[in-house]
């Protein structure tokens, strides 16, 4: 991701800047975002190789078939003997499956922690930070509004990041995207202000949350003519999809 903001600076994309005169910001990675306090916990799950963490899942199974006291006899004695070496298995590799699902509250709240918590260094601090702008509909008192997230298709065709990884941007009124996943680079005033907004993008209805708010001061878009002509395409393909809804299809008209 960094490497493609600074390829894309020396290549000489096209790069406008508003409100030039704007006070610089601190530079940001979006690593820099998450409360680093709240990183660092003790995660057993996480020291589970795949097959490991398959055993617990499937001994999570079986024990609950066998407490609803489904099946015929013959397969319930089956399950009992593939618990039994699941949990054997388990056993061997040093792992307590009882102490590790007593576990499962506890580790849940301290990844909500570690993925919700915002730095508190930052806040009320004047950043600059780049990434992708997500269109959004204007706040009530009529300042548009985008999503700033650190990859492109969050929210859209791949699933929204971390909220301590999205940030809901309070525009200047003299730019907005055009485009879903539009480059740029925004310079104002961060700010721990976690929201939740339902909003529809590409691929439906979306929560939209965010543990950040920035009121911009400055905007340099970072497109490029791929960009430009990806956008074009897909105006172009909604447009002919929207058409075939209208006709029936393709084919309606033969």
């Amino acid at each position: 991701m960094r490497s493609w903001f600074c390829s894309a600076v020396f290549a000489g994309l096209v790069l406008s800047g508003h409100d030039a005169a704007a006070t610089p910001g601190t530079a940001l990675d979006w690593a820099d975002l998450p409360d680093p306090s709240a990183q660092v916990f003790d995660d057993p799950y996480r020291d589970l190789s795949p097959e490991q963490f398959d055993d617990v899942l499937f001994v999570v199974r079986i024990r609950g078939r066998l407490q609803q006291e489904v099946g015929s006899a013959e397969e319930r004695q089956k399950w009992q003997l593939l618990l039994a070496e699941t949990e054997d298995a388990l056993v061997s590799d040093g792992i307590d499956v009882d102490w590790l699902l007593d576990q499962r509250e506890v580790v849940t709240e301290r990844r909500r922690k570690a993925g919700t918590s915002g730095n508190p260094q930052f806040d009320g601090r004047t950043i600059t930070l780049a990434g992708f702008a997500i269109p959004a509909p204007s706040d009530p008192d009529g300042r548009p509004v985008a999503y700033l997230v650190p990859e492109r298709g969050m929210c859209s065709h791949m699933p929204p990041p971390p909220p301590n990884q999205m940030i809901r941007v309070r525009l200047n009124g003299d730019w907005a995207p055009r485009y879903f996943h539009e480059p740029v680079r925004l310079t104002g005033t961060l700010t721990i202000e976690p929201s939740v907004q339902n909003m529809m993008v590409v691929d439906g209805l979306m929560p939209m949350n965010a543990t950040f708010q920035l009121e911009t001061e400055r905007v340099e878009t970072l497109e490029t003519e791929a960009d430009r002509l990806e956008w074009k395409q897909r105006a172009a393909d909604r447009i002919r999809a929207a058409g075939n809804r209208k006709t029936g299809g393709a084919q309606a008209s033969k």
